[in-house]
């Protein structure tokens, strides 16, 4: 069972997803706990592949108010876990030009916080405008059609 913490719609704005992957993350006691208060943000955060290692990068989670001085820094890099295999895989499609690796989701699986990973490619201005014609024709198309209903 799956329970949504966060999600990164800016992700899908900004970006054509091809492949998604699922990894989990290396966190601190308050970073649990800020993470169950759903004190996260994803956006503007991207993965890398160094050393054959994954790390997540500019992901914001608040601090834990009652934390103290044990708290966490809020935008430190996170070692994100998957096989090795995975990652070589990854790293290959990475150094291909374009492509990114940008965490759409967190969710809890169980007792574990996974990431979900996208390999995307970056659209451009012309791909956002296109994307944002056809959502506001499908929103035209569903308003004329309960319109109709109703008058049935």
């Amino acid at each position: 069972m799956e329970k949504v913490i966060s999600k990164n719609r800016k992700a899908l704005h900004d970006y054509h997803v091809e492949e998604t992957y699922e990894a989990g993350i290396v966190l601190t006691g308050t970073e649990v706990k800020s993470v169950r208060n759903s004190r996260v943000n994803l956006k503007d955060s991207f993965a890398k592949v160094e050393g054959g290692e994954l790390f997540l990068y500019n992901m914001h989670i608040s601090p834990y108010d009652p934390g103290n001085r044990f708290n966490h820094e809020p935008l430190r890099v996170r070692k994100l876990l998957m096989h090795k295999s995975e990652i070589g895989r990854l790293a290959g499609k990475i150094q291909e030009k374009g492509y990114a690796l940008i965490p759409l989701k967190i969710y809890f699986r169980g007792s574990l916080i996974k990431i979900e990973l996208g390999l995307a490619r970056g659209k451009k201005l012309y791909d956002k405008r296109r994307d944002i014609a056809e959502k506001d024709s499908k929103r035209e198309m569903e308003r004329e059609f309960r319109r109709r209903q109703k008058q049935e």
